[in-house]
């Protein structure tokens, strides 16, 4: 019974931080805004142990920070921010890739056509807002990304990519609604596909950055110089 209590509590953080994050990640919850730990417990009717949990993983990710005496909120975001975690992101996705182009196999060849093919295929928007990225696409966005690195053999390497795309899908999230023009996404993912297949790794890290920086072009043009920033939300 102990054992049977424990997984039950354990699967609720679980959920708990799943939610959590999926609602920071599409900026449901606004970055900045602060979180209430009693009312996420009345949320999803768990105990306070499991929110704090889950709280303090997504701390751990960057995406929540705490504040002495005042608790929890969603990470702040700012264009300083944006502009340094392009830059690291791009430098850390880099040494990913090129060492995944270096050591992947058939296997991995074949995972990452199989993601490809995945994404392409899922609405890209869904919901009453039709100009807000449907969860299931951004999912598959990410695995199809994950998919090119996936070879990479360096669990480090890996850990500070997933946790620097993490940081930047809020930022993404914000830039859709903002383009002016529909971006052909699948034109450069399939390029980003088609370079990584042929091993040439120069081209392949060249639209994996032009991909990231194109983000944060429209992100950043299509806003005031002094509204991306939640420092003192």
């Amino acid at each position: 019974m102990p054992n049977t209590a424990f997984r039950v509590t354990q699967s609720l953080t679980e959920k708990v931080y799943r939610d959590l994050r999926a609602s920071l990640l599409a900026c449901r919850i606004a970055p900045g805004e602060r979180l209430k730990i009693a009312d996420l417990c009345e949320q999803w009717d768990v105990s306070l142990g499991a929110v704090r949990e889950a709280l303090s993983r997504l701390s751990s990710e960057g995406l929540v920070i705490t504040e002495p005496q005042r608790g929890y909120r969603a990470a702040p975001i700012s264009r300083e921010e944006l502009q340094d975690l392009t830059q690291v992101r791009i430098e850390i996705e880099s040494l990913c890739l090129r060492r995944a182009l270096e050591v992947g196999d058939l296997s991995w060849e074949s995972a990452a056509v199989a993601a490809f093919h995945t994404l392409a295929h899922t609405p890209k928007h869904g919901g009453d807002d039709p100009l807000m990225l449907s969860d299931a696409w951004s999912e598959k966005h990410a695995q199809f990304h994950e998919s090119l690195v996936a070879a990479c053999d360096s669990p480090t390497l890996t850990q500070i990519r997933r946790q620097l795309y993490a940081q930047s899908e809020r930022y993404r999230r914000l830039s859709i609604p903002l383009a002016e023009t529909d971006r052909d996404l699948v034109a450069e993912h399939r390029a980003m596909l088609d370079a990584a297949l042929a091993r040439d790794a120069g081209l392949a890290v060249a639209l994996m950055a032009g991909h990231i920086r194109q983000t944060t072009q429209i992100l950043l043009s299509a806003i005031a110089p002094n509204s991306l920033h939640t420092e003192d939300a």
